[in-house]
């Protein structure tokens, strides 16, 4: 991959405001830089940053609907009615599904939870979920992660005599759906200070909003912490303001004492003796709780979730895992075919966009294609096949642009869409698919950037060797948990060389495991570059060479420092 590395040197106003801050607050001047770019000029303001509080959540009341939410759920419960918590079939709706009805289970038990089926309902609410609801007497459903456009289906709904709260953060559309409540920071009226809650995070503002006004203590919800965490990391939602205090605790709580669910799914994926991180989440834990609503029934992960008994929840562990490995070859063999097709596009390299339909591809992984092809094209993507009689697929977009709104731009030949910034669902009738792929490239070639089709790297700062210090890591690491808007760190050392003793390592020998040093200092820096081993040649030439990388911690030798490469470049003299 041909990467453009885009770094931006300091000014000298920068270096003098790191400076400042450093005096102030004892660490690194280039890491107060990074800290300067998020927002965070001040040592009371960095102390709440690396040491994030659950006292600085946010009043749940100040989010719209909140208070009429609490009342109709507490109208339910002293009436003695039947509730129906009812989610999303990915990660943010069965973690939300799971935590709403774990909680309330513990003081309510006329109550039941519903995941619809993604190949015989659709996404969101369905009427044959309303129809269960209504035989088995429901009069309240809490919806979560979806709803907000479902202004049919609530409709519906109401005229059996059933309620609706919806949770959602999906962008509403002018016309809301008839609920009692909708709580949603979307919603052009909204006044909460934070917009960029998940499903199951607005879900957890509304539990947080009932033990309030029930007089029930806030440690009670801290257990439900880690399906938050598991939710903003899948989710790929912010890990800032509001979100990186969820994050942060639920990540803790995940670590020291994970719900018995999720602590079976730990084990399946082999990290029980790690540290997990929000990492491990989006590439492990959460794929797995997906798996269960690609290939089988979503309901089977909330099974899962709300297990209390450890050999139970491994056994349904296990049976996730084995749908894991069916998407994964599912995933496999569809993204190879979907290659194919790209490449044959006579008119690639002036597109700006990527559309294409397959009616027999499986319709549980085409958001995993869509995202495969972002990633190796550098083009927003949306990937259809059939359902019935219409194109349904999933878009995914590439770094700053919006594919909400330029599938928005298309709604007169949708049936439905929903979604946000980076992915979105959609449906059409099958002969609107040529003029939408039209009208999206029309739309995409006239907002997107040209620095957003291309595969670049962002450079965070540049350091030497003698800077990459146990210290440097301590407080780097302070930083966690990283994501959208607090990404990672990416550093470059130039003129590096290798030590003599770097050399290809992996099953196919197709990554490199390197001992580096550069010419500012005596210390020899490990490294591991994966999936470059094809640049081990001119690193044995003993020419110098610049790397951008990550700073992570060597996962077999625990405390040694270990600097992930991300690229490799010559140096040209």
């Amino acid at each position: 991959m041909n990467y453009k590395w885009n770094y931006r040197p300091p000014t000298q106003e920068q270096r003098e405001a790191a400076k400042a801050l450093a005096k102030e607050i004892g660490i690194s001047p280039i890491l107060c830089k990074l800290l300067l770019e998020r927002g965070i000029t001040s040592a009371a303001e960095a102390k709440r940053f690396f040491r994030p509080q659950l006292s600085e959540l946010h009043d749940p009341f100040l989010m719209k609907d909140m208070s009429r939410a609490v009342e109709r759920l507490n109208k339910a419960m002293g009436k003695k009615e039947r509730i129906l918590v009812y989610g999303d079939y990915d990660v943010d709706g069965t973690t939300a599904v799971a935590l709403v009805y774990k909680f309330l289970q513990q003081f309510y038990s006329n109550i039941d939870y519903y995941i619809p089926d993604r190949y015989n309902e659709g996404y969101g609410v369905s009427k044959k979920g309303i129809d269960y609801a209504y035989e088995t007497g429901v009069k309240l459903i809490i919806v979560l992660d979806c709803g907000i456009k479902a202004v049919e289906e609530i409709s519906y709904a109401k005229e059996k005599g059933i309620d609706f709260i919806i949770c959602d953060h999906h962008v509403p559309d002018e016309t809301l759906p008839p609920a009692v409540a909708i709580l949603n920071a979307k919603r052009e009226d909204s006044t909460y200070p934070y917009k960029h809650l998940s499903g199951c995070g607005v879900g957890f503002k509304f539990m947080q909003a009932f033990a309030l006004n029930n007089g029930i203590e806030f440690h009670q919800l801290t257990p439900l912490l880690d399906l938050v965490a598991v939710s903003i990391a899948s989710d790929i939602v912010p890990i800032m303001g509001e979100n990186r205090v969820l994050a942060y605790h639920g990540l803790r709580q995940l670590n020291s004492n994970p719900s018995v669910g999720l602590k079976a799914i730990i084990d399946v994926c082999g990290l029980s003796d790690k540290e997990i991180t929000i990492s491990d989440i989006v590439f492990k834990i959460g794929p797995r709780i997906n798996a269960s609503g690609r290939i089988q029934n979503g309901k089977e992960a909330v099974d899962l979730l709300i297990e209390k008994d450890f050999q139970t929840a491994l056994e349904k562990s296990n049976r996730i895992n084995r749908y894991n490995e069916t998407r994964k070859d599912l995933d496999k063999s569809m993204t190879e075919e979907a290659n194919r097709i790209v490449d044959n596009l006579s008119d690639l390299s002036e597109r700006r966009s990527i559309v294409i339909y397959n009616e027999a591809w499986h319709k549980g992984v085409i958001g995993i294609v869509a995202s495969r092809l972002t990633e190796i094209y550098y083009r927003p993507a949306v990937v259809l096949t059939r359902t019935e009689n219409l194109a349904t697929g999933s878009a995914r977009s590439v770094s700053g642009f919006d594919v909400y709104k330029a599938i928005e731009h298309c709604r007169d030949l949708l049936e439905n869409f929903g979604g946000h910034t980076y992915a979105a669902g959609l449906s059409m009738k099958i002969e609107n698919v040529p003029e939408f792929t039209r009208r999206f490239e029309e739309y995409v070639t006239s907002h997107i950037l040209p620095e957003q089709t291309s595969a670049t790297i962002d450079i965070d700062a540049q350091l030497d060797f003698r800077d990459i210090t146990p210290k440097f890591f301590f407080d780097l690491k302070k930083f966690n948990p990283f994501g959208p808007d607090n990404h990672k760190p990416i550093f470059i050392t130039q003129n590096v060389y290798d030590y003599g003793t770097s050399k290809v390592v992996g099953r196919d020998q197709e990554h490199i495991k390197l001992e580096l040093v550069d010419n500012k200092s005596n210390n020899v820096m490990n490294g591991i570059a994966f999936g470059q081993s094809s640049q081990v040649r001119y690193i044995k030439t003993k020419q110098s060479f610049n790397i951008c990388y990550t700073i992570e911690e060597n996962t077999h030798k625990r405390g040694e420092i270990q600097l992930q490469i991300e690229d490799i470049k010559p140096t040209f003299k």
